[in-house]
């Protein structure tokens, strides 16, 4: 980011805004450089607010969403900047007890239930449809290891009787629309079966090796458009049972593993230009590993990308083609990804936020870091695929807070960042240190209570809720067998 104010004071970066005038295109990262001078001064530690799972911020900032600790009610809030009054000066004062609740933040908006008695809300699953203001729920019932065996599923995967998504439209807490999946396998953990992409999304049956996609449509009904696993095209089925003979007996590969199969045979026949040695390089290159390929599955997709446990495919919706096809140490792959790391998260343009997450694509502060840590790492195709394996991105995992943007403030990595994941706690505030000044220390973050005693032999996770453009933000400490702490940060 190119600095367009001369001063770090605040005062004058305002005299600045007046006088000059960013680059075209430049002044939202312009007015966030502000940031540097508005940060979280002040934390009320272990806050007395409800008994709730608080799961994020939406990314326009307008709700925060929770859960009830028993999973089955939905609870959203507004949230309300901090508003008192003393009879003496302020500033001179700590903040008076009223002033040191929950909801001196944040407003209860509605709370519904979700779940039914034998259904659980899946607490890590959450997208948002910014646009519409709609919000995606899921909740199951529990998992069962001990599954049937079923046509067309697969042998070990386990088995949930039923999985729901409920399309909510926040702004009043009326459920628009779900859809059901019913003996199947869809891995909800921070929303990995899962990926949003402006009005599709794209849902992983693990059980089926099924990828289905569904268009959230303005008047808040989810409408199945796709579904790519045995079939790949619409008409396939029918074309199918139009030209096989009856009585046969054998079985079909599915339409996405055919596909596949095809790429690698074409791309191994196309490697070697002798035709005599083109068997013997089948032989070796293709055949050999069959079976290997064959038993391949879908994991993971984001928008038309499929992941399997060693093999990245890209395929194309509408031509039904595998377009390539990358091991996960491919150093092809990886240039990609660092080049256009934006591309794979791919954050839908009418984000007000969003689009402005750091990265190392589009920030050289983070692009240096990301090379340096290679250049340390003791095997490169190691670093490769340990970079590999975060691929696809899951979707909305990223915080848009421009506290966690590289280009003005530094932090340990390993304690916090933008990445939605619960980290280990530590008995140290969290420093958050400006970039452009590498000696000062911006504002700290510290999870847990504010006297630091307690038991280290305990484990404990923090988690942290930065508000989209706020200087807020909520860092939540859990210990077993121990009530969860809640602290608030913000600008005092």
């Amino acid at each position: 980011m190119v600095r367009f104010f001369r001063s770090g004071n605040l005062a004058s970066r305002v005299f600045d805004r007046q006088l000059l005038s960013p680059r075209p295109g430049a002044a939202v990262n312009t007015i966030r450089q502000f940031y540097e001078n508005l940060v979280p001064s002040y934390t009320i530690y272990d806050i007395d607010c409800p008994d709730y799972s608080f799961r994020k911020f939406t990314d326009d900032g307008k709700y925060l969403v929770a859960f009830s600790r028993n999973h089955q009610d939905l609870i959203v809030y507004r949230p309300i900047w901090l508003t008192y009054s003393c009879t003496e000066e302020c500033d001179s004062h700590d903040l008076p007890p009223k002033a040191k609740k929950f909801d001196s933040f944040f407003k209860q908006f509605y709370s519904i239930p979700l779940a039914s008695s034998n259904e659980y809300i899946c607490k890590d699953f959450f997208l948002y449809v910014e646009c519409q203001q709609f919000g995606l729920f899921a909740t199951s019932t529990a998992q069962s290891n001990d599954s049937t065996a079923t046509e067309g599923a697969i042998h070990g995967v386990p088995s949930i009787e039923k999985i729901t998504f409920y399309l909510v439209r926040l702004e009043d807490g009326v459920i628009l629309d779900e859809k059901a999946f019913c003996n199947d396998f869809i891995n909800l953990a921070h929303s990995i079966g899962a990926y949003l992409y402006e009005d599709l999304l794209c849902i992983v049956s693990l059980r089926y090796q099924t990828i289905h996609i569904l268009q959230i449509r303005d008047s808040g009904n989810l409408v199945e458009v796709r579904r790519i696993g045995a079939f790949c095209r619409e008409d396939d089925e029918l074309f199918l049972h139009s030209h096989v003979q009856t009585g046969y007996g054998g079985s079909f590969l599915p339409g996405i593993k055919q596909r596949l199969l095809s790429y690698i045979f074409r791309k191994t026949w196309n490697e070697v230009p002798d035709q005599t040695l083109r068997v013997q390089h089948l032989k070796k290159k293709f055949y050999f590993h069959f079976q290997d390929y064959v038993d391949l599955i879908i994991w993971k997709v984001s928008r038309s990308t499929d992941q399997n446990l060693a093999f990245f495919a890209v395929y194309n919706m509408e031509t039904t083609d595998i377009i390539s096809l990358y091991q996960n140490s491919s150093e092809e792959l990886y240039s990609l990804f660092e080049q256009f790391y934006d591309h794979f998260h791919a954050n839908p343009q009418d984000s007000s936020h969003g689009k402005f997450i750091s990265s190392h694509s589009n920030d050289i502060h983070a692009l240096d870091q990301l090379r340096t840590i290679k250049n340390k790492a003791s095997s490169s195709s190691q670093f490769v695929k340990k970079m590999m394996a975060s691929l696809p991105y899951t979707c909305q995992s990223q915080s848009p807070s421009p506290y966690f943007d590289l280009s003005l403030f530094r932090y340990d990595e390993k304690l916090i960042s933008a990445i939605d994941r619960h980290r280990h706690c530590t008995e140290h505030p969290i420093k958050f240190i400006s970039v452009r000044s590498p000696n000062v220390v911006k504002f700290k973050i510290k999870p847990g209570s504010d006297s630091g005693a307690s038991d280290s032999r305990a484990k404990r996770i923090s988690s942290f809720l930065f508000h989209p453009f706020f200087p807020l933000a909520l860092s939540i400490q859990q210990t077993y067998m121990q009530p969860t702490v809640v602290n608030i940060h913000f600008r005092r």
